[in-house]
């Protein structure tokens, strides 16, 4: 894994615009290449991870039943974005990683990954959230692009 491929994650600006962002959207795939795309809450730890968790939001399924836990169970890669508009397209921008989603399996990593998102989303902290009924995925991160003016080097000084 190239340092470069995750360079933008080290950028104070893109670090900020994913602390402050309230969405990313999943993209995974099944075994045969399917494509399944959801929106959800999610916490970036300032290093190589993002963290989400499946909450107790009225769903179709539960837990691992789930279309992207049953997609990232037979093809790990994912790829998530997270983005900002505004009808003023100056401020667009963009964070898209790609890498390998697994579920969490240490007690430990799973209640500082809950922290955080409690932290982040006050509405988890009224949900009963648990590690034996509540799976947490960490996506790995092995390359991201981070696009927009907000993200582009200083304008050089005409000497």
């Amino acid at each position: 894994m190239a340092e470069s491929a995750l360079e933008p994650l080290f950028d104070k600006r893109v670090a900020e615009f994913l602390k402050l962002a309230r969405v990313a959207h999943l993209a995974t795939a099944d075994a045969a290449g399917n494509p399944h795309n959801v929106p959800l809450c999610f916490w970036f730890d300032g290093s190589v991870h993002f963290y989400f968790v499946i909450d107790r939001k009225p769903k179709r399924r539960d837990g691992l039943e789930l279309k992207r836990m049953r997609n990232i169970a037979a093809n790990p890669r994912v790829a998530l974005i997270i983005d900002h508009y505004e009808e003023e397209w100056s401020y667009l921008a963009y964070v898209l990683a790609h890498g390998a989603a697994r579920v969490v399996e240490d007690a430990n990593e799973y209640l500082l990954a809950l922290r955080h998102l409690r932290d982040k989303y006050p509405q988890y902290r009224a949900m009963a959230l648990s590690f034996a009924n509540n799976p947490m995925v960490r996506i790995d991160v092995e390359r991201v692009h981070a696009w927009g003016e907000r993200f582009a080097p200083p304008p050089a000084n005409p000497a």
